[in-house]
C-alpha cells in the first residue's frame, strides 16, 4: 500500500531537495529595491499591475515560482511566460512539473496532512491540464525546466535567501503560517545556522512574516502568500514581498533587518477582469473553480493580523520596526 506521503500531490521528489548550505555563497544579485513575486498563478492582470509598479521604483523583480497555474489557454500561457522570463525567475513546483512528463509527483505541491484529499486530487487535475497546454511550447518548457530553485540577493548589506518552498525543499512547508505557529526545534536549529538574514518564500498560499532571535543573529521569514490571488478575507488584491533600503508608503506590515525594510505590499489589479478571465478558463464545476473561485472572489478565511507576527509591524504601531505579537 502506498502511504499518503508518497501519493501524487503529497510526495516530495528527491530532486526537489537541496541543502541549506547552498545559501552560503556570494549573492547572485545586489540591488536597492527588490520585489519577490511568488504565486502569480497565471493572473495576467496582476502581472500588468506589477510591471507598472516596479518600473516606477526601478525595482528588481524575482519571480520565485508558480507564476503559472490557471493560465491553461495557449495565448495566456505563452504571454505569461514570455513576460516573466525577461526578469529573474525561479521555478516552483508548477514550472518543474509542466516542464517534464513524470506524473508520479502529481502537482508537486507536497501537500501536508491538513489539506484534504479532494483538494489534492483537484490540484493534480489542474496540473495535468496545464501540462497539456505547455506541450505546445517546447522551447518555453525547456527554459522553465532549466530555472534554478533558489537565489541569494543582497539589499543594503542584508542577505536574502529567495526560495519557492523553504530552506530545504522546492515544495517544503516549513515556512507556512500553519507550521510556524509552533515551530519545531529542527527548524529553529536550521535558522541558527542560516547564512542569510531573510528568507523570502511563497508556495503555501497564505502570507506570514515572522522573526526569530536564534543563535548567531535574527532571521526573518517573509512568505508573501499569493501575488495573483486575494490573501485576506474580504480583500481583492495580491501581495508581494518588497525588500528595499527605503520603506514603502503603502506597506501593510513589515520589519527592518539591518539597512533593509522587508514589507508586504498590496498588488492591486483589475479584480473584475481577472474573475471574468478565470471563469472563461475554469467554468463552474471545474477543478480550479471548486478549489479556488471562492478565494479569488471573497478572499480566504484569514486576516492581516494573523500574517503579521513577531517582529512585524502594522501601520500605526508605536515606532518604526517595533514588534507586534502574534494575533489569532
Amino acid at each position: 500500500m502506498v502511504s499518503s506521503a508518497e501519493r501524487p500531490g503529497r510526495s516530495c521528489p528527491r530532486h526537489y531537495r537541496y541543502s541549506p548550505e547552498v545559501f552560503a555563497r556570494a549573492p547572485d544579485l545586489e540591488t536597492e529595491s527588490l520585489y519577490v513575486v511568488g504565486g502569480l498563478y497565471g493572473n495576467p492582470h496582476a502581472l500588468e499591475a506589477l510591471l507598472s509598479r516596479s518600473s516606477e521604483e526601478n525595482a528588481t523583480l524575482v519571480f520565485n515560482g508558480d507564476f503559472n497555474w490557471f493560465n491553461v489557454d495557449a495565448g495566456g500561457f505563452s504571454a505569461m511566460n514570455e513576460k516573466v522570463l525577461r526578469h529573474v525567475a525561479l521555478r516552483g513546483n508548477v514550472e518543474t512539473e509542466i516542464a517534464g512528463e513524470d506524473a508520479s509527483a502529481g502537482c508537486g505541491c507536497g501537500y501536508p496532512e491538513w489539506v484534504g484529499d479532494a483538494e489534492v486530487e483537484r490540484s493534480n487535475e489542474i496540473l495535468q491540464r496545464l501540462r497539456e497546454t505547455a506541450r505546445g511550447f517546447p522551447l518555453l518548457r525547456a527554459r522553465l525546466g532549466a530555472l534554478p530553485m533558489h537565489l541569494v540577493a543582497e539589499v543594503g548589506g542584508t542577505r536574502i535567501g529567495v526560495v519557492h518552498g523553504d530552506a530545504e525543499s522546492l515544495s517544503g512547508w516549513q515556512f507556512s503560517q500553519e507550521f510556524l505557529r509552533d515551530p519545531p526545534e529542527r527548524l529553529l536549529r536550521l535558522l541558527d545556522s542560516a547564512t542569510v538574514d531573510v528568507f523570502a518564500s511563497s508556495h503555501t498560499c497564505l502570507p506570514v512574516m515572522q522573526a526569530f532571535d536564534r543563535g548567531r543573529a535574527r532571521v526573518l521569514l517573509a512568505n508573501n502568500g499569493a501575488a495573483g490571488m486575494s490573501n485576506f478575507s474580504g480583500e481583492k488584491f495580491g501581495l508581494i514581498t518588497r525588500i528595499a533600503t527605503r520603506p514603502s508608503a503603502d506597506a501593510l506590515y513589515g520589519d527592518r533587518i539591518g539597512a533593509a525594510w522587508v514589507e508586504a505590499v498590496p498588488l492591486r489589479y483589475d479584480h473584475d477582469a481577472w474573475v471574468e478571465h478565470f471563469d472563461r478558463n475554469w467554468p463552474a464545476g471545474s477543478p480550479a473553480s471548486l478549489s479556488y473561485r471562492n478565494r479569488i472572489v471573497c478572499g480566504p478565511a484569514y486576516h492581516l493580523r494573523q500574517a503579521a507576527r513577531s517582529g512585524a509591524r502594522l501601520p500605526g504601531s508605536e515606532g518604526r520596526g517595533q514588534g507586534l505579537s502574534e494575533a489569532a
